[in-house]
């Protein structure tokens, strides 16, 4: 599905986004993760390499916080192979501090990574992509941008900015054959979630019409759906992939 694809995935190392950078590979794109360390890069790489030493890919661990820097390995990408086709803005930090504790210093933190980031990817993407006639930006929300959450009031700010993002860039930049979307999962069997003991995720289990918690992968194939052909007339989607949660 993504055959001859360039695929850059942000927050690509592990969780989700390994999931995600898996999935593309599998469907014939070239992919370059991003990590927030050079051990955690190479790490994935290994892994996937190990799985299929025939996919393309490689890494990098730019500071998405880093406007030039991350300006910088996107260029760098693009003298490389000519093109990005995708790129998937994955990276993030989740958050549970309550109000009261919460300084602002922390709140800018948890913004910096989770909205400016994502705008830092963006920006020298589009650009590039304007040039090649067209593109496929895919970020990642939450359910929480349409729920909220009780605590952490910086991560579902967080992910309402991303709503916002998303929804205004996929209308400005249409125009030039970019598409804008992003996907929303609800609770996913990530290493936090797996993490906890089985009497705390029964009771989130009620809470999901489907019976279960989502999986990485599930929201892997909506990524994937989202940067194929099969969405060529989709921009300016919050893509809920939530089993229907209950809040």
């Amino acid at each position: 599905m993504l055959k001859g694809k360039i695929a850059v995935v942000t927050g690509g190392t592990r969780g989700i986004g390994y999931a995600i950078v898996k999935k593309y590979l599998e469907n014939g794109a070239k992919v370059i993760l991003f990590g927030s360390r050079q051990e955690t890069v190479d790490k994935a790489l290994a892994s996937l390499k190990e799985e299929n030493p025939e996919w393309e890919v490689s890494g990098a661990c730019p500071s998405l916080t880093d406007a030039k820097e991350v300006a910088d390995e996107i260029q760098a990408i693009h003298r490389k192979y000519g093109k990005i086709d995708i790129l998937v803005n994955n990276a993030g930090v989740s958050d549970s501090m309550m109000t009261i504790d919460c300084n602002p210093e922390h709140f800018q933190e948890i913004i910096n990574l989770n909205v400016n980031a994502v705008f830092n990817a963006i920006q020298p993407s589009v650009e590039l992509m304007k040039e090649q006639g067209g593109g496929c930006i895919i970020n990642t929300s939450s359910m929480v941008s349409k729920y909220g959450q009780p605590g952490g009031v910086a991560y579902p700010t967080s992910k309402f900015g991303v709503n916002g993002l998303t929804i205004s860039l996929a209308r400005e930049l249409g125009q030039y054959g970019i598409r804008v979307n992003a996907v929303a999962p609800g609770i996913t069997r990530t290493d936090m979630v797996a993490a906890l003991p089985e009497e705390e995720i029964q009771p989130l289990i009620v809470t999901i019409p489907l019976g279960r918690i989502g999986e990485p992968e599930d929201v892997a194939n909506a990524c994937l759906f989202l940067a194929s052909e099969l969405a060529s007339y989709v921009s300016g989607e919050i893509l809920a992939v939530d089993g229907a949660t209950i809040c």
